[in-house]
């Protein structure tokens, strides 16, 4: 049996006191979670940040500082390895959002608590990776060396 995680990216994008979320997923039972998606090959993560954060919300935005690297063993019985993203919404671009994506909000901490209760969240590190920015934590975006090529002989 051969081990094939997936590899994300997540975006925790926070204006003011509001944080920018997608509802995804069947309209009558959506969830919410932070922008995110899969890299694509030869993709770097920043780049799969930003990329999906446009694709799923319509916002441009620009990475900070990395808040986590996660890994999560979903109940399908795939393990998930994130990299989390703090970044700045620089301007909304697009009103088209990716298949799937219901809708952007921009959501106080206490109405995803809410959604938490609910189990509306996509998995548990949409709030870990909220609570990991409230503590403070941040690492800097040269903490992942990107962008190494191997060279065929």
């Amino acid at each position: 049996m051969s081990f094939q995680p997936h590899v994300t990216v997540a975006a925790l994008v926070k204006q003011g006191e509001r944080y920018l979320m997608v509802e995804e997923g069947d309209p009558t039972h959506s969830v919410f979670n932070q922008p995110a998606g899969h890299i694509e090959a030869a993709e770097t993560a920043l780049a799969a940040c930003i990329r999906e954060t446009q694709e799923e919300t319509g916002w441009r935005v620009t990475p900070t500082h990395m808040v986590g690297v996660y890994v999560y063993s979903a109940p399908n019985g795939v393990t998930y390895y994130r990299f989390g993203y703090a970044a700045t919404a620089e301007s909304s671009v697009t009103t088209e959002l990716d298949d799937g994506i219901i809708a952007a909000h921009w959501l106080t901490l206490a109405d995803i608590h809410e959604l938490e209760a609910a189990g509306r969240l996509r998995s548990p590190l949409v709030m870990q990776m909220i609570q990991d920015d409230l503590a403070g934590q941040q690492f800097p975006l040269s903490l992942m060396h990107e962008g190494f090529h191997v060279t065929q002989q």
